[in-house]
């Protein structure tokens, strides 16, 4: 069993599968509510039934961090758990709705 994460302040996930899986369905519910043509949703969606596969496929802890490659299962937490805040804010946002109004000329032009 493992003591340490080896990453200061992060400590050992008790249960990270089924953590994962919470996470990545209320991720999966949030974008539900979403346009399925936004492009937030569709590339997040992708990405995130990926990794629920994943946890369900990988019983192995040290499998599962190297198929999904983003770190211990412990950051894939943090990151499940900032993606569901991102999510959540993104649905409030709404950056697929069209803009209020026009944009000043040039603003989508780089370098001036």
């Amino acid at each position: 069993m493992t003591v340490t994460t080896g990453l200061t302040g992060l400590v050992v996930a008790q249960n990270p599968h089924h953590t994962l899986s919470v996470l990545y369905g209320k991720i999966l519910r949030t974008l539900q509510n979403m346009p399925q043509d936004a492009a937030y949703r569709r590339y997040t969606e992708e990405i995130i039934k990926e990794r629920a596969l994943a946890v369900t496929e990988e019983k192995d802890i040290a499998k599962l961090e190297k198929r999904i490659n983003c770190g211990q299962v412990e950051e894939l937490i943090v990151q499940a758990e900032n993606e569901l805040t991102l999510s959540r804010k993104m649905q409030a946002w709404k950056p697929w709705e069209p803009l209020v109004s026009e944009p000043p000329a040039n603003q989508w032009k780089w370098p001036i």
